[in-house]
């Protein structure tokens, strides 16, 4: 039970993380919590013996995907406007969906013949080995996912760089009556 304890430990975290990164509205914290994620997802990997896939998880996503999103919500986003609705209207109907999805994944894994089975052996593929295998017969693919994230990176700059239309001079901007002004207030 012990022994336990750092995997389930992690899986909370992780799943705090995920589920931070999909309710919070600041679009930061939520790129900064699906990092967190990412790398608890590649923990867990790392805790389970497949150091290949762990350290893959948190060299791409960590590495790249997450900088590359928090670097394209911090160049595309304007200053934010103000707190937002926390909950939709219809979160009822949410929370139900999500249940009927979860009981459709969970109940055939447990109601599984195949939980009664011994687990199979330890599969034996050493890092080393695929990395050799990256570098010689799959170096083509490796170099085409490097273009396409650095393509990705220079795609969100130049977005990030356009010219925004000017706005009117301060001195022919007139403020709105002050109904209007409530009522855009009450929307947000």
């Amino acid at each position: 039970m012990l022994s336990e304890f750092p995997f389930y430990a992690l899986a909370l975290v992780t799943l705090f993380a995920a589920i931070a990164a999909m309710t919070l509205r600041n679009l930061v914290h939520c790129a900064l919590c699906a990092a967190a994620a990412f790398t608890g997802v590649g923990a867990l990997y790392l805790l389970l013996d497949a150091p290949f896939v762990g350290f893959a998880q948190l060299l791409v996503y960590v590495g790249a995907v997450a900088i590359l999103i928090i670097f394209a919500v911090l160049l595309t986003c304007a200053a934010e406007t103000g707190p937002g609705i926390a909950f939709s209207s219809s979160w009822l109907a949410g929370v139900c969906a999500v249940a009927l999805v979860l009981a459709g994944l969970v109940l055939p894994i447990l109601m599984s013949p195949s939980l009664d089975r011994l687990a199979p052996p330890v599969a034996g593929a050493p890092v080393k080995d695929i990395g050799n295998q990256l570098m010689t017969i799959y170096v083509l693919p490796l170099e085409t996912i490097g273009l396409l994230l650095t393509a990705a990176l220079i795609g969100a700059v130049v977005i990030a760089m356009q010219d925004k239309p000017d706005a009117q001079p301060a001195s022919d901007v007139k403020p709105p009556p002050r109904e209007i002004a409530d009522k855009d207030l009450c929307l947000r």
